[in-house]
């Protein structure tokens, strides 16, 4: 991983990597505040009989948040309404997310014994395909493994495919594959840090990887997403994070993962307190659906 990012390899037997990092300058506020805004949203009256509803909504906008990052842009109300997403890339990405945020629930008990397999499953639906041929441009024989030596990654596959947002450095695949395994460590023997601390790091190194040969940012934000959900933080899947991080922008979303990159305690807390707003945010829209229902508005 990054320079002081966790490294299961290379951490004594009962070292907490990730509990270090929770307690950087400016996390403990940020794991707070969080825990705070998330206690409210589930208090909210409209949560005792419609809760149902209120995580089918944030379903809906996070796959609309997540594909706004890779640059799918599309108004909400399109997301909702399309069911033909048809070929050019833009389509492409935004139904690959909307498949990612329905399966995402779906690999809760899974994550904890096999976070690698979670991660191949979660390219297998982004990419739409069985393996034997995706009808996306992604060949089929790539889908839902780690990438090998010499094989491209083109973030959002299409005939338009569009800059990709990230655009560190590769990594080589046996790094890949290393902290690959280094990261499933992590997080099969678990941590006492903050859920906050594991989705981010678990999204910001599945950001640096890019392990697979398409749609690496959709499903690092549907890891992170895993995460918040299994860890207890967001059990309902109320708070979409893939909201926050769309309204924050990209180049907030690009600037705080450089600092992931960086490997440094201010980088590393800075990306984790960029995630941390990026929850408030989603769970500001999600209260906004409450009270909207509240209303008979929705």
């Amino acid at each position: 991983m990054s320079t002081t990012a966790p490294n299961a390899s290379s951490a004594p037997r009962g070292h907490d990597p990730l509990a270090t990092l929770g307690s950087l300058p400016g996390v403990p506020d940020a794991v707070d505040s969080v825990r705070k805004a998330v206690d409210a949203v589930y208090g909210h009256r409209v949560m005792r009989r419609r809760s149902n509803e209120v995580t089918s909504e944030a379903a809906l906008r996070a796959a609309r948040g997540s594909a706004a990052l890779s640059g799918a842009d599309w108004a909400l109300e399109e997301v909702r309404r399309r069911s033909d997403f048809g070929a050019a890339a833009d389509a492409l990405a935004v139904g690959a997310a909307l498949r990612l945020t329905a399966e995402a629930g779906q690999l809760l008990s899974i994550w904890r014994q096999s976070p690698v397999r979670v991660l191949a499953r979660l390219h297998l639906v982004a990419a739409g395909g069985t393996g034997a041929g995706t009808g996306d441009g992604v060949a089929g024989e790539t889908v839902g493994r780690p990438r090998l030596a010499g094989e491209p990654v083109v973030e959002t596959p299409g005939p338009d495919s569009p800059k990709p947002l990230i655009e560190a450095p590769l990594p080589a695949a046996d790094e890949v594959a290393g902290r690959l395994n280094g990261l499933s460590e992590l997080v099969i023997a678990g941590s006492s840090a903050p859920a906050l601390v594991t989705a981010a790091v678990v999204h910001g190194e599945l950001l640096a990887l890019r392990p697979f040969g398409s749609y690496n940012g959709l499903v690092a934000r549907a890891a992170e997403r895993i995460v918040l959900i299994g860890s207890g933080l967001d059990p309902k899947s109320i708070c979409p994070s893939e909201v926050g991080h769309a309204e924050l922008g990209r180049a907030a979303y690009v600037a705080a993962f450089d600092g992931y990159l960086s490997g440094t305690p201010d980088g590393m807390a800075a990306w984790i307190t960029h995630c941390g707003r990026a929850v408030e945010l989603g769970v500001r829209e999600s209260t906004a659906v409450c009270e909207a229902l509240q209303r008979g508005a929705a």
